[in-house]
């Protein structure tokens, strides 16, 4: 299902399949909100609430270092809706995201950051970047998809909504890229690391049974 704003889309993520995650089935409720031409989707997993609004597309991205996105130019691609697990590139290294399959199955461990200074503009698939919610860039997963991410050094957890692109290598620290995923500032202080910078993390993905 989606709902058209403008020329854009905004669709509702996909169903995992049963069975996988160690068998927990989280339930997916939406509802939508038209306020002044805008159209908000209002997502609630278990305890956690994603407000989701298209960018305006003359927004800067979060990552401007993004260059294309399935061999085109990166706002064209998200006009056309060629993002959720198409190739991009970032300073000429080519990423090939998994398939929304493959994803089903997805789990890993490592190193978060987080990011919250980039209010204004637009997650890599045109979402309008909000730092206080509770959604996550990632290299490889499909955009969007919801994961559940726990800080293996508090035992706290979280669902966070995957919609945006990162984290890369900078040019003022190679190993940045090495990271896992980055956390909106939001999910940081709900994981508890914001005063730190960094947590070791898993990050799986779960089922969804939509209500």
């Amino acid at each position: 299902m989606a709902v058209a704003h403008g020329c854009a889309v905004i669709t509702v993520p996909y169903h995992a399949a049963k069975d996988v995650v160690d068998g927990s089935v989280w339930v997916v409720t939406k509802t939508y909100r038209v306020a002044r031409g805008t159209t908000r989707i209002i997502y609630k997993v278990g305890a956690f609430t994603f407000n989701v609004v298209r960018a305006p597309i003359a927004w800067a991205l979060t990552h401007e270092e993004i260059q294309s996105i399935d061999g085109l130019p990166v706002k064209e691609a998200i006009l056309q809706d060629r993002v959720k697990s198409a190739p991009y590139v970032v300073g000429g290294t080519r990423y090939v995201p998994m398939s929304p399959e493959k994803a089903n199955a997805y789990r890993e461990e490592g190193l978060a950051s987080w990011y919250g200074y980039e209010s204004g503009r637009m997650t890599a698939n045109g979402e309008a970047f909000n730092p206080n919610g509770l959604s996550a860039a990632h290299k490889y997963l499909p955009i969007p998809t919801f994961v559940k991410v726990t800080n293996l050094e508090n035992s706290k957890l979280i669902i966070v909504r995957v919609n945006d692109r990162g984290p890369f290598p900078s040019e003022h620290n190679a190993t940045s890229g090495q990271r896992i995923i980055d956390l909106s500032m939001g999910a940081a202080k709900r994981l508890e690391f914001y005063d730190r910078g960094l947590a070791r993390v898993r990050v799986e993905a779960i089922q969804l049974k939509e209500e």
